[in-house]
């Protein structure tokens, strides 16, 4: 995995380093070995007291995770982004298994049954870390892909983002299709009425 650490406005250490390339790594052999690759950004804390470290890992094309953590020691800083990336690849393998079982038994009930099923599966699982607050200011435009995926697909991709809404092209309706995250935590979609 391709892991390149930098410090904005931070002199990073031989020893911070070392310690980013160990856990990232075993991190990715734990859990996912063919990650692509990581970014790990240092900088000053709030009001110039203590670090910040935010992570984004590029696990698969079109899977990116992102964390983010401040405390007073660098090391600390770190070691909680990469809790953060952990928990977030965890539960991320733990879903694909969860499909695979599920995707599993639909099949065996179909072929039982002679029948088709939806097989939407929609996950409310609150996240009790930093609420939004208000709303910024600041508006930016980026340019992002719009995946292809199913709509359990997307609110997986939601939640792996650290997002709170997320366009995707529906894989079995051809049209535009968004997941948002609702303000008591469970997971709204937006379908297109269709025309007919």
């Amino acid at each position: 995995m391709d892991i390149r650490i930098s410090g904005h406005q931070v002199a990073i250490g031989d020893a911070l380093k070392a310690h980013v390339q160990d856990r990232l790594q075993g991190i990715a052999d734990k859990y996912f070995a063919r990650a692509i690759s990581a970014e790990v950004t240092f900088g000053k804390g709030p009001h110039d007291n203590g670090f910040t470290c935010d992570i984004v890992a590029h696990v698969t094309r079109g899977l990116i995770l992102k964390g983010s953590h401040v405390a007073h020691d660098a090391h600390l800083v770190f070691d909680g982004t990469a809790d953060k990336i952990e928990k977030q690849l965890r539960r991320y393998v733990r879903r694909l298994k969860d499909r695979h079982a599920a995707h599993a038994a639909t099949e065996e009930a179909q072929d039982r049954n002679g029948y088709d099923n939806a097989g939407y599966t929609l996950f409310a699982e609150q996240i009790g870390e930093d609420d939004a607050g208000d709303a910024p200011l600041v508006i930016a435009e980026t340019r992002v892909d719009v995946p292809d995926a199913s709509v359990s697909d997307a609110v997986m991709m939601l939640d792996l983002r650290n997002t709170q809404a997320l366009l995707f092209k529906n894989a079995g309706t051809g049209s535009y299709n968004m997941v948002y995250r609702r303000g008591d935590g469970t997971i709204g979609w937006v379908e297109p009425q269709r025309g007919g």
